[in-house]
């Protein structure tokens, strides 16, 4: 904030500029309006109380005139004034009288406080004379016992607030200093009061920020590892949002941690005593969804051998997470919008209205605006379903969290197998953040296992990246080669852990975040076949 000095103050600058540039002898005032520039430049350096007090203890024992000083502020309860700032030499430090004047709190409406601060310029006072007239502030008769006669208040404040009173003990009415000389501290106890509220305002961001992190460490049990700007980002979405009942869209790609950040929501929300209940919209037969969804009675088609109770009915008063939300069939987007917007269904084969308290959370690796666009999604469905969307960035977009993440599933593969694995080397490390991580960090998880499972060692020195020179902390990939056998790497090694298995719950595809016909053509293209996964 940048306060004008008086015009006064100003053509004395010009002037004395002039005559020290004629040769001619600097006069008193000269000397002061001198002294004003050094004090204005101190001035401008001030960023705490402890700065202003020794700028000005600085300053202004060096006018003459000036017998001792105190600056009084404004209390936050705006009814009352203390000491901030005060000349510690008119006295013993340890005189009761100062200590006492200098802890009190007076009313502003004294007399002669509110009388200062309303003026708009200095107010002199002669002490004798405000006793007399019963004026018993604790203050005056300090400056009486200090053998102060005359004193001079003068408001601080700057364009948008008033902050208190400059008070020095003087006898000569020498307006044009005392003016300047609080336009000056005015300016710097505008600063100084600007920083504080920074700094107040950064301290409960990064206390908040350390509450968010152990709250998040708490209800997630430590499985989401981040601390990339963007997925703090994504953690403040997920406390906010957590409370509320709105729809949560989660997009990202594959192997980002969707299922995971709707867990975290879910275990956040008022609905956490209960299980969240998933269903992966890409993952089952078009002929099943409806009745994974609704549910259906006994004998309502062929092979309904009794009732069912669909994932809405599971989900009453719970959450209920839509994976892959972007490959449901649009005849089952009109089902699901009635549902969402009503909160009531019927089981396939049935009668009865069944209301339900669901919240939705969808996730998609897809641009659904695109398929919107495309007429591959409904657009009121998408509306309805991206009411708080979150972007979970891909692992490539931060990088940072690359180790912390590998260090993660390696406490956690060493665990389940028994083994005394800790940590990594560096070279490891560095190819670990050199890779592009395009399976992001399902992918850097099933490595890392794989890893595990192959290290002799208590530390891992090896790890097999497609299309990487593992004799160097250099990649040698080559596209589109690299990538496709990284790819079948990949795939081979997820259908190894679900035991061949590929569509439905468990399956392959599940765990890979794709449909079981995209990983069917996946599978022909790179030429994978049973025996290299049985």
């Amino acid at each position: 904030m940048k306060e004008i000095i008086t015009k006064h103050f100003a053509e004395d600058l010009i002037t004395l500029a002039g005559n020290i540039e004629d040769g001619e002898l600097v006069t008193d005032e000269e000397w002061e309006t001198t002294l004003l520039l050094d004090f204005g430049n101190a001035i401008a350096a001030v960023k705490s109380k402890e700065d202003l007090f020794g700028t000005v203890k600085l300053f202004l024992r060096k006018l003459n005139i000036v017998r001792g000083y105190a600056i009084r502020m404004i209390n936050d309860d705006g009814k009352t004034m203390s000491t901030y700032v005060h000349d510690r030499t008119v006295t013993a430090a340890d005189d009761p009288l100062i200590l006492e004047v200098a802890k009190a709190r007076y009313p502003i409406n004294d007399g002669i406080q509110n009388m200062v601060l309303n003026s708009g310029g200095p107010v002199f006072l002669t002490i004798d004379e405000e006793i007399a007239r019963g004026c018993n502030a604790g203050y005056l008769h300090f400056w009486k016992s200090v053998s102060f006669i005359k004193v001079v208040g003068m408001p601080l404040q700057t364009a948008s607030q008033k902050w208190g009173i400059l008070w020095l003990a003087m006898e000569e009415q020498n307006i044009p200093l005392v003016e300047s000389l609080c336009s000056l501290i005015s300016i710097a106890i505008s600063n100084i009061k600007t920083n504080e509220q920074v700094m107040v305002l950064k301290e409960k961001l990064e206390q908040e920020n350390r509450h968010l992190n152990e709250q998040l460490g708490h209800i997630y049990n430590a499985e989401i590892v981040g601390r990339h700007p963007k997925m703090q980002d994504v953690y403040k979405l997920i406390s906010r949002v957590a409370g509320a009942t709105s729809s949560v869209l989660i997009l990202g790609d594959t192997g980002t941690g969707k299922e995971l950040i709707a867990r975290a929501i879910h275990q956040a929300s008022r609905r956490s005593n209960k299980l969240m209940v998933k269903i992966n919209c890409a993952a089952m037969p078009v002929n099943l969804i409806e009745s994974e969804l609704f549910g259906h009675e006994k004998g309502s088609f062929t092979g309904a051998f009794e009732r069912r109770t669909g994932k809405f009915e599971q989900a009453h008063n719970s959450t209920l997470f839509l994976d892959e939300i972007g490959e449901l069939p649009l005849e089952l987007q009109v089902k699901l919008l009635r549902v969402i917007q009503e909160r009531e269904f019927e089981r396939i084969g049935g009668k009865t209205t069944i209301k339900v308290d669901v919240r939705i959370i969808a996730a998609t690796n897809r641009n659904l605006e695109e398929e919107v666009n495309a007429g591959r999604f409904r657009a009121d469905l998408y509306y309805r379903l991206n009411v708080f969307p979150i972007q979970l960035p891909p692992l490539s977009e931060r990088k940072e969290d690359i180790v912390p993440l590998a260090n993660f599933f390696i406490g956690r593969y060493s665990r389940q197998n028994g083994l005394a694995i800790k940590g990594m080397t560096p070279e490891v490390a560095h190819m670990l953040q050199k890779y592009d991580w395009p399976g992001n960090v399902r992918e850097l998880e099933h490595l890392i296992e794989r890893s595990i499972l192959l290290s002799n060692d208590s530390k891992l020195r090896e790890i097999h990246l497609p299309g990487i020179n593992n004799d160097s902390s250099v990649l040698d990939i080559t596209p589109p080669q690299a990538l496709e056998a990284m790819e079948r790497y990949h795939i081979i090694g997820t259908l190894k852990r679900c035991s061949g298995k590929i569509g439905g719950e468990g399956g392959a595809a599940e765990i890979l975040d794709i449909p079981s016909t995209t990983l069917h053509s996946k599978m022909r293209r790179l030429k994978i076949t049973k025996k290299d996964y049985k």
